[in-house]
């Protein structure tokens, strides 16, 4: 794919949808932190079912640590692995607290330090909380990076480098939205609808469907 097609091919989608952002609910940089957490493994719905009870009782590192984790679990317990991240966000809380003031950092190697925060984790904070132009992939992002062309790779962190590196840069921004929505509503695993795609004559996806 070249440059050429891949500028019309963000164009059209930025036409489609000119300020995407996150499906899950938030309002302060930790909040979007908590969710993400959340949202491993889980669907932003479940997410947002869960924080849209838990934000007006515990929304800052104190008020969750203060929660604890059993107190936590009784909010998230709907969740996929729940346990797990119950735990992490315990311990995330403290560290936020002692080591950053209870801000949360906005650098990628801090944000990593944090239990049950990776590098997708760490991307979707930085780029939706704080404005940096990152990319996080997930299983969405990965599929339609591969499936059109715009940048195939054999893993995430492969995809990551070559969208960072192919994507305009007026586009890059929210390019990592754009993505995720495209794959979660239209480029969809089993059967991609093509037939209403915006980008359909762009994409190099061989097997298109009606």
């Amino acid at each position: 794919m070249n440059a050429q097609k891949r500028f019309k091919i963000f164009s059209r989608l930025k036409d489609n949808n000119p300020e995407p952002t996150t499906e899950l609910n938030y309002s302060t940089p930790f909040e979007l932190l908590i969710a993400v957490i959340l949202s491993a493994q889980a669907t932003d719905v479940s997410v947002n079912k869960a924080t849209d009870k838990l934000y007006p009782v515990a929304n800052t590192p104190e008020k969750i640590l203060k929660l604890g984790e059993a107190g936590l679990k009784k909010y998230i317990r709907t969740i996929g692995l729940f346990n797990t991240k119950a735990t992490n966000i315990i311990k995330t809380c403290k560290i936020l607290i002692d080591e950053y003031n209870s801000e949360v950092p906005h650098q990628q190697k801090q944000l990593e330090t944090l239990p049950g925060v990776g590098r997708k984790t760490a991307n979707v904070v930085r780029n939706t909380a704080f404005g940096h132009p990152t990319i996080a992939v997930d299983t969405h992002i990965f599929r339609v990076s591969n499936r059109t062309k715009i940048a195939p790779g054999k893993n995430v962190l492969e995809v990551e480098k070559k969208l960072m590196k192919f994507v305009p840069r007026e586009f890059l921004q929210d390019a990592h939205h754009w993505l995720i929505l495209h794959g979660r509503y239209t480029c969809i695993a089993r059967k991609p609808r093509c037939g209403s795609c915006v980008i359909e004559d762009l994409c190099e996806y061989k097997e298109k469907t009606e």
